[in-house]
């Protein structure tokens, strides 16, 4: 019968402790990375270059010497987790990403919260069902409500809401709207992507609206174009 020395099992398991407190604190670290989350999700960063970089924060952290070779190892396994987790997952979704559609001509309304708010917004819907084609979408805040509606409407909004404080007004802008597949609600990180392939784009997001299986984005017109193609390339984002 073949026995490990006492010696050699406290090693062990020394070096296991140690081993999993670098893995929670490189995986603390990425996630406080969120663009580095992402290059180390797709496999696109250098595992040894990163954790070179890394290391001298990990050590100030855990208050003694850290390996390389440990921050690698914890590196590739956060990234085959990541790549299921995030990657996978989140694919599904948006292959699955239904009708997508753009309004233009609108105009973004904000005002100061008030008794009469809701009142004035009924009034304001009263009248749009009188017309046809008339975009409207609104969202309140704790303490301000932005109403979105087609531009052809806004003398009406500003009748109607002339006895309420307006803080921000900004015409020229154009809506994107998104189906969902209804395994959105389960999949964490699907807004998360989405925007930030936004943002990287330099698109500026003047309101997001959602509902449980579809969201919309107001972005400016000179921006519509470029914000259309990001949405519509995601269903083949992951081929």
């Amino acid at each position: 019968m073949f026995f490990i020395p006492i010696f050699a099992q406290t090693i062990n398991k020394e070096n296991k402790i140690i081993m999993k407190t670098i893995s929670s604190v490189v995986e603390q670290y990425i996630k406080s990375k969120p663009f580095l989350l992402s290059s180390l999700s797709q496999g696109i960063i250098n595992l040894t270059s990163l954790a070179r970089i890394m290391m001298p924060e990990l050590e100030a952290h855990l208050g003694k010497d850290v390996k390389q070779g440990a921050v690698v190892m914890s590196l590739k396994r956060l990234s085959e987790e990541l790549d299921f987790k995030i990657n996978y997952k989140i694919s599904k979704v948006l292959k699955n990403i239904g009708e997508i559609t753009v309004r233009s001509s609108l105009t973004d309304f904000t005002f100061i919260s008030s008794d009469s708010l809701l009142d004035n917004q009924a009034k304001l819907i009263s009248e749009i069902n009188k017309q046809q084609d008339i975009f409207y979408t609104s969202s309140r805040g704790v303490n301000e409500t932005n109403i979105v509606t087609s531009t052809s409407i806004e003398p009406l909004v500003e009748t109607i809401f002339k006895n309420e404080k307006l803080t921000h007004k900004i015409e020229n802008l154009s809506s994107i709207t998104v189906k969902l597949p209804q395994e959105n609600i389960s999949t964490p990180g699907v807004y998360y992507y989405i925007f930030q392939r936004l943002a990287w784009e330099g698109i500026i997001i003047h309101e997001v609206i959602s509902t449980t299986n579809e969201f919309t984005i107001i972005v400016s017109d000179d921006q519509i174009d470029v914000a259309f193609k990001v949405i519509k390339d995601l269903k083949n984002v992951f081929d």
